[in-house]
């Protein structure tokens, strides 16, 4: 039996649609397989939404029918176990998923395929309970996270297919390319979009200062910088103005990088009036259940959450994803847009808010992307990914019409760090003339559009946004750009421009 070419197995008459592309990329690999019967490890690349579930459920029936081995599949989530276990019974193929409650597994028996959890598995390998020796192919679900390699030494003849949305492995010292001797690329996102299979995503991106977020052992920012950031009350703020201004109404998941960042966003959103459920992995599981209920039966619901539904949660309804956070992997950036990125009938369009600069970072989540190279050459791609300096440097603030009309009796409020820095270079003056001149400026708008002292200083404080970037551009002009230091301008700026204001009332009373 193992001689029989799979390619000649015929559709198995199930009633479960597969699309053309689907089709093209089940051939494609079992070709791939029936060329390499053992030591071989193959890696697929498919958008998340793509159907990778579907893909692989359809090669385990017709690799089990052409080859009579069995077929092991490896996930690293328990939530995808199940998912996996119902897709292949959908697909008519008797399973067993090895979990925690199954101590012993009778030898021989009549499973011709497994879905395990990685670590539960190596328990189970470890313990003697299974072994692999009947396993012709070992399906790895989620690839990227590359933790699979500890059972490598249960299974040195079979073959292994990988399946992942992003060829770029989580551990920057274990690249994929020395795991997997040959990639796949499935179909790109544009062309799922184009094809009608995935939602188009509408992306806004909101400028956010990052420089104080540091960078762990894991090569993603730290949950402490990032909950420092994000929970104070400025970055609070701008997410409930994005909210509401692109995606009030609409089913929304926001994601966060530390538990108390989305308790406190929980907290503002109920405060300011919408329903909302905090979702982290210290809920129950009976929790859990009836939160992600809730999200699924409310048409406009907001569930702010951290980390836990990046996989192994499909919510079609999703209409819109916010990124209340900052990564440096391009994996989680994918996972977390195509969270919304699931078609309906009624839903073809998704809104996306990014506030981390991701967009800058990663480009658009539906832009072309060379999986091959970064698969052949992933410390290209990594060291291509540019700073959160570089980033900021291309920062260009606009001040937002709402606010522009309050200062409307100025007939004009633009101000050119850069060009003034060069003016007094040339002209042989101090650098430091270009703070004094952006703060007359500053001074003169708040005097011009208000008719006291206390109107001129809530106008100052109006102005926080820009005086945060036009210091931060000074900064950069002197070439100093250490965090402490462009904050204490940022503070001294603030100051000397409320300072000045006062002095102004005190020493023209008529104008109050």
């Amino acid at each position: 039996m193992a001689n029989i070419n799979p390619l000649e197995i015929p559709d198995s008459g199930i009633g479960k649609k597969l699309y053309a592309y689907q089709h093209g990329a089940i051939e494609q690999i079992l070709d791939r397989l029936k060329d390499h019967p053992s030591k071989f490890n193959l890696l697929y690349q498919l958008p998340t939404g793509g159907g990778k579930t579907v893909i692989f459920s359809e090669i385990t029936r017709r690799y089990i029918e052409s080859v009579g081995k069995k077929v092991l599949i490896l996930t690293h989530r328990i939530e995808l176990c199940g998912q996996t276990h119902q897709m292949l019974n959908e697909f008519g193929v008797k399973n067993k998923v090895i979990n925690s409650a199954v101590k012993e597994l009778p030898v021989p028996n009549d499973y011709m395929c497994f879905v395990a959890m990685v670590e539960t598995l190596n328990n189970r390998l470890r313990d003697k309970i299974l072994d692999l020796d009947n396993i012709g192919l070992m399906i790895v679900d989620e690839a990227h996270y590359n933790s699979f390699g500890k059972l490598l030494k249960f299974y040195e003849k079979g073959v292994v297919l990988g399946v992942t949305a992003t060829p770029l492995s989580s551990n920057i010292d274990l690249p994929m390319r020395d795991t997997y001797d040959e990639l796949i690329v499935g179909e790109s996102i544009s062309s799922l979009i184009g094809q009608g299979f995935l939602s188009r995503a509408t992306t806004y991106s909101h400028q956010v200062g990052l420089t104080s977020l540091k960078v762990g052992i894991t090569g993603d920012y730290t949950v402490s910088s990032s909950e420092r950031l994000y929970n104070n009350y400025a970055m609070q703020d701008m997410l409930l103005n994005a909210y509401v201004e692109h995606s009030l109404s609409k089913k929304t998941l926001i994601f966060n990088n530390g538990i108390e960042t989305s308790k406190r966003v929980y907290a503002n959103f109920i405060q300011s009036g919408y329903d909302i459920r905090h979702l982290d992995n210290t809920n129950t599981a009976h929790e859990r259940k009836e939160i992600l209920q809730w999200f699924r039966e409310k048409p406009d619901a907001i569930l702010t959450s951290v980390s836990i539904l990046t996989t192994g949660f499909d919510e079609p309804t999703v209409e819109s994803i916010i990124l209340n956070r900052a990564t440096k992997s391009l994996t989680l950036y994918f996972q977390m847009i195509g969270r919304g990125s699931r078609v309906l009938p009624d839903k073809k369009e998704f809104t996306v808010i990014d506030l981390g600069n991701n967009l800058s970072r990663f480009g658009l989540w539906e832009a072309e992307i060379d999986w091959m190279s970064i698969f052949r050459n992933p410390d290209l791609h990594l060291a291509a990914i540019r700073s959160d300096e570089q980033i900021e440097r291309a920062f260009k603030y606009v001040m937002p019409q709402e606010l522009r009309n309050k200062f409307s009796k100025s007939s004009s409020i633009d101000f050119d760090v850069k060009e003034e820095h060069q003016k007094a270079l040339k002209g042989h003056h101090r650098p430091r003339t270009v703070i004094d001149r952006s703060i007359e400026q500053h001074a003169r708008m708040c005097i011009e559009n208000s008719a006291d002292s206390t109107e001129a200083l809530m106008l100052a404080g109006l102005l926080k946004e820009e005086i945060e970037y036009r210091v931060r551009i000074y900064a950069q002009c002197l070439s100093r750009t250490t965090e402490s230091y462009v904050r204490w301008m940022q503070d001294e700026y603030k100051r000397r421009l409320r300072s000045g204001l006062v002095m102004k009332y005190m020493v023209s009373p008529s104008s109050d």
